[in-house]
């Protein structure tokens, strides 16, 4: 009888301890993490809207984690080649992806061949913000409302050029997206970056851009562009004698850009959860949400499983506007 509670004792003992064994990677990890540097890599030139989203995010972070966020800017192929990088990462939550909405919904449909699987390769943590656009002209522009601008565009078929931060970028689907909606046809000009798609609009090399509204308020505040349209449901209050599209005789189109997190597959459901509550926190506190404020942009901060769904219902949509027009890069 002894001997049969003592086998007892010992198998609930060794089973105890393969339970324990399971778990501890996971419970080790998220307790201790992050352990070291954090690299947050943004895949676009430093700069830009999607850099300084990163940096301002990362900065918060760090304070919070009591570890560097070190920006690691890999541009190039409107996103790709950054984004691949992190997918070969080590999935300890220690390298991070700060994405434009264009890269997990865009670039899949766009391009023929993508060096990630999107849905495969990340997991998607959270959504950090979201953002309108806006329809901005030169500011010697005949146009003076959305009206007259898509009207000359109809009238003259492939004489108005739009300007975009490049192929794939959330502004070169906005500007695609706008002329669906419009019934007319632009000329995509590709820039490398948003900057240099601004510079030239201003010196009258093309006509329009749909660009992010926290760049190109400062633009149109001191008179250097003028703002047609922004492109969200409500007015901006950084633009708030801009119209809606809506209210321009445009309903059909509404366009948000957004920027979000992404860590390889592989990490730890632990510490995913962590970053998204963490990054949840930092998105309330008055400083950061104030520097997000002033370049047009909402905080969102939401679950994993909600930020997937709104990449999917956004992926869907694109890939339908690209196959309508198409769109496609080598």
């Amino acid at each position: 009888m002894i001997e049969t509670r003592t086998t007892r004792r010992t198998i609930c003992r060794i089973a105890a301890a393969v339970a324990l064994a399971a778990l501890s990677p996971h419970s080790v990890a998220a307790g201790a993490w992050p352990a070291k540097t954090v690299t947050l890599v943004v895949p676009f030139a430093a700069g830009g809207t999607t850099d300084i989203v990163g940096r301002t995010l990362g900065q918060a972070l760090s304070e919070l984690w009591g570890q560097p966020v070190v920006i690691d800017n890999r541009a190039g192929a409107g996103g790709n080649i950054g984004t691949a990088l992190v997918s070969k990462a080590p999935a300890d939550g220690h390298t991070l992806l700060l994405i434009s909405g264009s890269v997990f919904t865009v670039n899949p449909h766009l391009y023929r061949k993508v060096p990630f699987d999107a849905r495969k390769d990340f997991v998607p943590i959270t959504k950090v913000a979201s953002t309108p656009m806006v329809v901005v002209v030169p500011a010697n522009s005949d146009a003076k409302d959305l009206k007259t601008l898509i009207g000359k565009a109809r009238d003259k078929p492939g004489a108005v050029n739009f300007g975009s931060a490049g192929p794939g970028s959330q502004l070169h689907m906005a500007g695609e997206g706008f002329a669906s909606a419009a019934g007319v046809e632009l000329v995509h000009v590709p820039y490398k970056g948003e900057a240099p798609a601004f510079a030239d609009l201003m010196a009258g090399q093309t006509q329009v851009v749909v660009g992010m509204i926290g760049a190109a308020a400062s633009l149109v505040n001191d008179g250097r562009l003028r703002a047609l349209a922004v492109t969200s449901k409500e007015r901006s209050p950084l633009l708030p004698n801009v119209p809606t599209t809506a209210e321009s005789g445009l309903p059909g189109f509404v366009n948000n850009g957004w920027f979000g997190l992404a860590a390889p597959a592989g990490t730890p459901k632990e510490i995913v959860e962590k970053i998204q509550r963490d990054t949840a926190t930092v998105l309330e506190r008055p400083a950061l949400r104030d520097k997000l404020h002033a370049l047009g942009m909402v905080p969102v901060g939401n679950s994993s499983s909600a930020f997937v769904r709104s990449i999917d219902e956004e992926s869907a949509r694109w890939a339908t506007l690209i196959k309508s027009r198409k769109l496609s890069i080598e």
